[in-house]
């Protein structure tokens, strides 16, 4: 009898953790093939010379970084994608790029895809006045920054929202709590000046 109820106890564990790794498995998530979650991006990701001439600290090519997304959640219409870098120009932090509108059929961006205007989302506005991706260009000497890019399942219309937001003005169309927001994921890039890995 004592060798049933280990059985049956061994059984309702594994179904258990079967049942967990499964709804694991559906959470809506983004991922980068270009840098792992938490670790240093490439130096090609960083912002270059042809886009902040004035900027020593520019000293990449300013490649955005290959990014999907998988378990999109159930009434998206339109996803939002941010990277926010906290730790620039303190204690404002810089918003590095800001898109919109795009579509739920859309699953990803292609390394290099957002470094100049495309049809695929609604262009915000950064803390560099663009509205496309504008890598790092972190100062000298400091600890690495935390680049964070959030993707964010809603219910806006892709065309809903006018195109220039700002990091700012679009988060305001977010009341919390939002019925708009379906769901949120994200992942961090790490980036240091000198550039090392």
């Amino acid at each position: 009898m004592r060798k049933l109820h280990v059985s049956t106890a061994a059984l309702a564990a594994l179904c258990l953790s079967l049942a967990a790794n499964a709804k694991a498995a559906e959470l809506f998530t983004l991922k980068s093939a270009t840098f792992e979650d938490g670790k240093m991006m490439p130096k090609k990701v960083a912002n270059g010379k042809m886009n902040m001439a004035n900027n020593p600290n520019c000293v990449g090519d300013n490649v955005s970084p290959q990014l999907s997304w998988t378990n999109t959640p159930e009434g998206t219409k339109s996803f939002v994608l941010t990277m926010f870098d906290p730790e620039g120009r303190a204690p404002g932090g810089v918003s590095h790029w800001v898109a919109y509108g795009i579509a739920p059929s859309v699953t990803g961006f292609a390394e290099g895809e957002v470094s100049k205007p495309t049809s695929n989302y609604v262009g915000g506005k950064s803390t560099m006045g663009v509205g496309f991706y504008s890598g790092p260009c972190t100062p000298p000497n400091t600890t690495p920054h935390h680049y964070t890019f959030i993707l964010t399942a809603t219910d806006f219309e892709p065309q809903e929202l006018p195109p220039g937001l700002t990091r700012e003005e679009l988060v305001a169309k977010f009341t919390w709590p939002s019925t708009h927001v379906k769901g949120s994921t994200g992942i961090v890039g790490l980036f240091v000046n000198p550039y090392h890995e």
